[in-house]
């Protein structure tokens, strides 16, 4: 059994925007990987309104829902699969409150007290938990299987030497070609 702590995922999404390189992508990929993230799978997308429907269902009824529907199906979004052994607990931190004007204030270097600007047009997304980040993850890469994650990939990138791939925008244990099929 490999030593260390177990490493968990989580989704992260880098919201839509100006494109096709805009500052706040590459402000948030920069925080992942300053944050000592790994990331375990990443790809751009441009999301359905019937999928941003079935994503925020939970939502449906609230006020800012179709809102928030309308912008995040509005242009090209970036998803992550990211992994660490506080992912869950340091993306909420990294990414600051939900609320731009809360985190302008209280975490004011934050990625959305940083580029938010509404509380709908925050900069980012990540799962508030271990069950959401299952669902999330399977909504954006739905070919992605944890459970062969976590028996092949995870106990090599937590033991290490791992490598990150700038073309591919992925980590992966050294040794290996990249992640295998999902």
């Amino acid at each position: 059994m490999p030593e260390g702590p177990r490493l968990y995922r989580r989704l992260a999404i880098a919201e839509p925007g100006g494109r096709p390189a805009r500052r706040e992508d590459q402000a948030v990929h920069q925080q992942i990987l300053s944050n000592k993230f790994l990331i375990v799978r990443m790809r751009e997308l441009l999301w359905r309104k019937e999928d941003c429907q079935k994503f925020y269902q939970e939502h449906e009824g609230r006020f800012f829902y179709q809102r928030l529907v309308e912008f995040m199906a509005s242009g090209p979004i970036r998803a992550y699969i990211l992994a660490h052994k506080d992912a869950i607990q340091l993306w909420r931190t990294v990414m600051g409150p939900t609320r731009v004007f809360r985190a302008r204030h209280v975490a004011p270097d934050s990625i959305r007290g940083s580029f938010g600007l509404t509380d709908t047009r925050n900069t980012t997304h990540g799962s508030d938990s271990v069950v959401s980040a299952s669902r999330e993850i399977a909504a954006f890469f739905p070919d992605f299987s944890e459970q062969r994650w976590y028996e092949e990939e995870e106990p090599q990138l937590r033991c290490g030497p791992v490598r990150y791939n700038p073309e591919g925008g992925i980590h992966f244990a050294a040794g290996t070609g990249g992640p295998g099929p999902t």
